[in-house]
């Protein structure tokens, strides 16, 4: 079985449960998605598929590029990701995924995107450092302070929190709910928010307990 499936941020949304709670909702776009390619233990090392999202012009591709997604015979894609699968005998090459043959209402899932990017930061945006003080007509109300030590190690430890660029980085959000599988639609909601904006590429996991 496949573990996981690609999918695009469409927005957020709220919805309405039996009892009345309102609940913070966001909506993926999951396909259709493709089995591009089976990676063998034999062959590669380890056991899963490639698969692919959002199609694209074959003038787009070139030539390798086009050679390797072809042999599906599903035409080209923008995106290309490989996700663990523990039974390759269920699947082939070129067949579409459906969500539901992944997931289901209720299941506890991880999503990994790419976050917003904020450009350059400070400490008290980056890091919510509580800045200086506001009196006697200081100006350096938001600096990082002193960030190295005259005495051992005498020097600035890596890692130190400082300002830098901010978002725009991997990130990875466990334990959300699926709140309803549209299969008709190939669309996943879930319950709270996932990393990135509008049309960010997402993975969905399953979370392993």
């Amino acid at each position: 079985m496949i573990k996981g499936i690609l999918g695009k941020k469409l927005g957020m949304s709220q919805l309405f449960r039996e009892d009345g709670e309102v609940i913070p909702v966001t909506l993926i776009q999951t396909g259709p998605c493709f089995v591009i390619q089976k990676k063998t233990t034999e062959r590669d090392g380890y056991d899963a598929v490639q698969i692919a999202i959002e199609p694209k012009k074959e003038s787009r591709v070139n030539k390798p590029e086009k050679g390797h997604i072809n042999k599906a015979g599903k035409g080209c894609f923008y995106h290309l990701r490989e996700v663990a699968c523990d039974d390759l005998t269920t699947v082939n090459e070129g067949d579409e995924i459906k969500p539901s043959t992944i997931f289901a209402a209720g299941e506890i899932i991880k999503v990994t995107g790419i976050s917003k990017g904020k450009g350059f930061a400070g400490v008290v945006k980056r890091y919510h450092f509580g800045g200086h003080r506001a009196s006697h007509g200081a100006k350096v109300h938001r600096t990082a302070g002193s960030i190295g030590s005259s005495a051992d190690p005498s020097k600035v430890v890596k890692g130190k929190r400082m300002a830098g660029h901010m978002g725009a980085r991997r990130v990875t959000v466990i334990g959300l709910e699926i709140v309803d599988v549209k299969d008709d639609q190939n669309i996943v909601v879930i319950k709270g928010a996932v990393p990135g904006a509008r049309g960010q590429l997402l993975i969905l996991k399953k979370q392993e307990v």
